[in-house]
C-alpha cells in the first residue's frame, strides 16, 4: 500500500462515519420530531379516535342457578378509507357478505374520512367469515376495513320471564324490568381510551370493571308453570289478556310473574312496544271484590266488627246518595262477617265501611299501601289511585263503592302485596326480584324488608280463618286437595266514559296456603272473559290448577287435617 493511500484512508473512514451518523441522526429526528406527520394533529385525527370500551355485562340467573340472560357477540364493520388500498376489491367482498350494493360501498371506501360506519350490527357468522378473509392470502384486499365486536344480550329462555327481565338495546343500556332497574350494576364501568388504526394494529385494551352477576328470586320452573297456566286460563275463559303473580308472603320474594301478551327480548325490535311493559306492576285496574279482604281487615282491626257481628242484608244500601246493590241484585237476610265474605256482598262491605267512617277506613287502606308504589325493584311501576276525603274528586259515596273495590285503582302487584299482610301475620313485606349480587366474587344478599304492619297477627289469623271457611263454601273450584287454602274471588266492572261496561268484567282470585304456614300467595287476573263473568267461575279454577302443581314444585307436604267441604251455593262474584 502506498503512502498516499495510507494517508487518505483514515480521512475516508472518518467521512463515512460522519455521513452515517448524520443519516442516523436525521432518521432519529424524523422519527421523534413533533413536526413530522406521524406526530402532528392532523395525522393523529386520521389514525386515532376516542372509544368507550364496555366491560362484559353481568349475567342474570334464577334462584337455582339457571341462566336467564347472558352475552353473545355481534360485529360492527367500519373502515378508514384513507388506508383502503383497493376500494373496488374491498367493496366486492363486503357487498357479497353484507348483501349491500357494491357501487355504494366502493363510493364510501374511496373517500378521505378517517372513519366510516359500514354496518352495525353484523351477525357473528358473517363477522367470522370477514375475519377469516382478513387473515387469508388476499387480506390486502381488506386493508383499512375493521371489525369490532359488539356485546350482544342473549336470553336463552326466549319469551320466558321477558317482562321481568327487560332487554338491552343496541346502545348497551337496559330497558324495562331488571335490565333497566339494575342497569348500572349489570353494566359495570366503561373506560374511555384511544384506538389507533395505523401504522400497525395497536389499540388500547383496557380492563374495565366487569358488570356484576344477579341472582333473582324467580324460579324458572315456577315461572314456566305460571306462563303455561296463564295461557290455559286465557283459552278456557276466553279472556283477552291476563296476569298471574306468585310471591312468598314471608319474604316478599317474587317466584313467578307473567302477563299476556308478552314478547321475545331476543327480537325486541320486531315486537309491539306495548308488550314490553309489565302489566303486573304498571297496569292499573279496579280490583272489585278481592278488595273486600282489606275492608274486612280494617273493620276487624279497628274493632268495628267481629267475625260474629251480624247485619240484615236487604239487598240495597245508600251511602252518600249512591244506591248500592249486591252482585246478583238480591237480598241475603241476616249475615255474619264470614257470610259477607262467602257471598261477596257489596251491601255488607258498604255497611261496615259506613260503620268505620272515612277516617278509619282510608287510614287503613293507606297503611296497606293502596295508591302507593310498592317500590319493587323493576322498572315502570305505577302507583294506582286512592281518593281520600279532602281530594277535590272525592265524594261521600266513594266510601261505599271503594269498600268493594270500585272507584279505586291498583296494580296486580300492589293488591297482592297488600293482601299478603293477611297471609303473613299482619306484616306486609317489600316485594322484590333480586336475591343476590355477585360482584367479582363478593356476594351481597337481599334481606327481607318489612314495608309495614297494617294489622295485628291476631286479626290476620282471624281473617285467614274466615277466608278459609268462606272459600270452602263459596268457591270450591279454587280448592287444592290435601291443603287448606284461604282466598277471595273478585269480579270487577270495567270503567268506561260515563259509567261502567255492562257486559265485560275483570275476573280475579287471590289465594294463599298452606294456611298454617303460608309459603305462597297467588293473584290470578283475567280480563274480559267470555265464558262467564265471575271470578269464582273462571279465575278460581285457574288458581287451583296452578296451586296443585306449585305445591309439588315447592315440595310442600299435604295438611294432616282437612276441613270438611260445605255445600257450595250459587257462585258469587
Amino acid at each position: 500500500m502506498t503512502d498516499n493511500v495510507r494517508f487518505r484512508l483514515p480521512w475516508i473512514v472518518a467521512m463515512l462515519t460522519v455521513g452515517v451518523g448524520l443519516i442516523v441522526f436525521r432518521l432519529f429526528s424524523i422519527q421523534f420530531s413533533p413536526n413530522v406527520p406521524y406526530f402532528n394533529d392532523e395525522f393523529r385525527q386520521i389514525t386515532e379516535r376516542r372509544k368507550e370500551f364496555e366491560p362484559p355485562r353481568g349475567r342474570i340467573y334464577d334462584r337455582r342457578g339457571e341462566l336467564l340472560a347472558t352475552n353473545d357477540t355481534l360485529y360492527e364493520v367500519n373502515a378508514s378509507p384513507v388506508f383502503v388500498t383497493n376500494p373496488e376489491a374491498a367493496a366486492e367482498v363486503l357487498a357479497e357478505k353484507l348483501n349491500r350494493s357494491r357501487k355504494e360501498l366502493a363510493a364510501l371506501l374511496t373517500g378521505k374520512d378517517s372513519y366510516i360506519l359500514i354496518q352495525r350490527p353484523v351477525p357473528a357468522t358473517i363477522g367470522g367469515e370477514l375475519i377469516a378473509l382478513q387473515n387469508g392470502p388476499d387480506r390486502a384486499d381488506l386493508n383499512g376495513i375493521a371489525l369490532e365486536p359488539i356485546p350482544h344480550r342473549e336470553y336463552p329462555g326466549g319469551r320466558l320471564g321477558s317482562q321481568i327481565l327487560g332487554f338491552v338495546g343496541y346502545d348497551g343500556r337496559g330497558y324495562y324490568g331488571v335490565e333497566e332497574f339494575y342497569n348500572d350494576v349489570l353494566a359495570g364501568h366503561p373506560v374511555v381510551g384511544v384506538e389507533r388504526s395505523v401504522p400497525f394494529d395497536a389499540a388500547l385494551n383496557p380492563d374495565p370493571d366487569k358488570g356484576a352477576d344477579l341472582e333473582l328470586t324467580i324460579d324458572r320452573d315456577i315461572q314456566n308453570l305460571v306462563e303455561e297456566t296463564l295461557q290455559s286460563g286465557l283459552q278456557s275463559s276466553g279472556a283477552t289478556t291476563g296476569t298471574i303473580v306468585v310471591m312468598d308472603p314471608k319474604t316478599g320474594e317474587i317466584l313467578g310473574m307473567a302477563s299476556w301478551p308478552t314478547y321475545d327480548p331476543n327480537n325486541f325490535v320486531n315486537e309491539p312496544e306495548a308488550n314490553r311493559v309489565n302489566p303486573a306492576l304498571s297496569a292499573q285496574f279496579e280490583p272489585g271484590s278481592i278488595f273486600k279482604v282489606l275492608t274486612m281487615a280494617a273493620a276487624l282491626e279497628s274493632g268495628t266488627v267481629t267475625p260474629q257481628t251480624t247485619y240484615v242484608d236487604s239487598g240495597v244500601v245508600e251511602v252518600g246518595g249512591a244506591v248500592i246493590h249486591n252482585w246478583n241484585g238480591g237480598a241475603w237476610g241476616v249475615q255474619d262477617m264470614t257470610g259477607l265474605l262467602q257471598h261477596s256482598l257489596n251491601v255488607g262491605a258498604a255497611t261496615i265501611a259506613r260503620m268505620m267512617g272515612p277516617t278509619i277506613f282510608y287510614n287503613y287502606l293507606t297503611a296497606f299501601g293502596v295508591g302507593q308504589v310498592t317500590n319493587v325493584d323493576l322498572a315502570s311501576e305505577a302507583a294506582g289511585r286512592l281518593k281520600r276525603p279532602g281530594d277535590p274528586d272525592w265524594y261521600e259515596s266513594d266510601l261505599g263503592t271503594n269498600s268493594f273495590g270500585q272507584g279505586v285503582a291498583v296494580t296486580p302487584l300492589q293488591i297482592l302485596s297488600a293482601i299478603s299482610a293477611v297471609a303473613n301475620g299482619g306484616e306486609m313485606m317489600q316485594p322484590h326480584v333480586l336475591l343476590s349480587v355477585n360482584d367479582s366474587g363478593v356476594v351481597h344478599r337481599t334481606e327481607p324488608t318489612v314495608l309495614g304492619r297494617p294489622i295485628s297477627a291476631q286479626t290476620a289469623r282471624t281473617l285467614t280463618e274466615m277466608l278459609t271457611v268462606s272459600l270452602e263454601r263459596e268457591a270450591s273450584g279454587a280448592l287444592v286437595p290435601g291443603y287448606l287454602i284461604a282466598g277471595k274471588t273478585g269480579t270487577a266492572q270495567i270503567p268506561i266514559p260515563g259509567g261502567y261496561d255492562s257486559k265485560q268484567t275483570i275476573a280475579s282470585f287471590v289465594g294463599w296456603g298452606p294456611v298454617d304456614d303460608p309459603r305462597f300467595i297467588v293473584l290470578v287476573k283475567l280480563d274480559r272473559p267470555t265464558t262467564a263473568p265471575w271470578g269464582s267461575v273462571v279465575a278460581a279454577p285457574v288458581f287451583s290448577q296452578l296451586a296443585q302443581r306449585l305445591v309439588v314444585l315447592m315440595q310442600l307436604p299435604p295438611d294432616n287435617v282437612r276441613h270438611a267441604l260445605l255445600p257450595t251455593p250459587t257462585p258469587a262474584p
